[in-house]
């Protein structure tokens, strides 16, 4: 009896033992979305971008903006340069973001004023240049600014997915959550529902097209559509280039005042 008893609580503890290492060895939602975070994108990226903006009647606007971007081992630095049309020819933007969570520093060019304007923290939920994207989401948003969770894995247009539920730590963001769809093999995400504090469904990212290119997965179609104001703002993107040896310089509020048509 005693044998057998003790076979009996082997197999138990075998059991358990097995099934603590399977969960263990299962991400958490904090580590997926650092792998989103930290995926490889070069040392530095030039591009071409395409900014579409449709409204509820559908009345469309485009504008033409040609973007770098780059790693500085503290975090990433983007710049945007609008090339056209006319009543946006010479804005520019500027985004600096952190490897250790601070918030964004974030500048824009007007040349009617001709001067640039630091946004605020109290101004990253508004509008950028009238699009559905906020000045928020051009940043790079640190995983520690939300909680993750995994909702559940699926397939979605043909990839295999976590599916993510990410919610603030601050009180002050303009959503209660997130979901986001993750390509397990890219971390790439491909889909972002965002939910108002009502807890209804107010604006959604759609990722249309990614390919790889140099060895990098990147983006090249997304759309952000507000489902309140029935608008969508589709963002494509072309003419891509790998480590470039973009110089210091090119990231400074006095190039923002310059127009660098051309330079791509």
């Amino acid at each position: 009896m005693t044998e057998l008893r003790e076979k009996k609580i082997l197999m138990v503890f075998s059991l358990f033992l097995f099934t603590v290492l399977a969960l263990s060895a299962q991400p958490r939602g904090r580590d997926i979305m650092e792998n989103v975070y930290n995926r490889s994108t070069g040392e530095d990226m030039t591009a071409e971008l395409n900014m579409i903006l449709t409204n509820s009647r559908g009345s469309v606007r485009e504008r033409s903006i040609a973007q770098y971007s780059r790693e500085t081992g503290e975090g990433n630095q983007k710049i945007m340069f609008f090339l056209s049309p006319a009543d946006v020819e010479d804005t520019s933007f500027m985004s600096w973001s952190y490897d250790d969570g601070s918030d964004d520093d974030q500048w824009i060019y007007l040349p009617a004023l001709r001067r640039v304007k630091r946004i605020s923290s109290k101004n990253k939920d508004d509008a950028f240049m009238g699009s559905d994207f906020t000045y928020d989401d051009l940043g790079e948003r640190h995983p520690s600014e939300d909680n993750h969770r995994i909702l559940r894995e699926e397939s979605y247009q043909g990839e295999s997915c976590y599916v993510i539920e990410s919610t603030p730590v601050s009180d002050e963001e303009p959503y209660s959550r997130t979901v986001s769809w993750i390509a397990k093999d890219k971390w790439i995400g491909i889909k972002k529902d965002f939910f108002d504090h009502r807890g209804d469904l107010y604006k959604t990212l759609q990722i249309d097209e990614y390919k790889q290119i140099d060895g990098y997965w990147v983006i090249t179609d997304m759309i952000m559509e507000d489902l309140d104001r029935e608008h969508s703002t589709r963002l494509e993107m072309g003419n891509i280039t790998f480590n470039n040896n973009l110089s210091d310089d090119l990231f400074t509020e006095r190039q923002m005042k310059r127009n660098p048509a051309g330079r791509l």
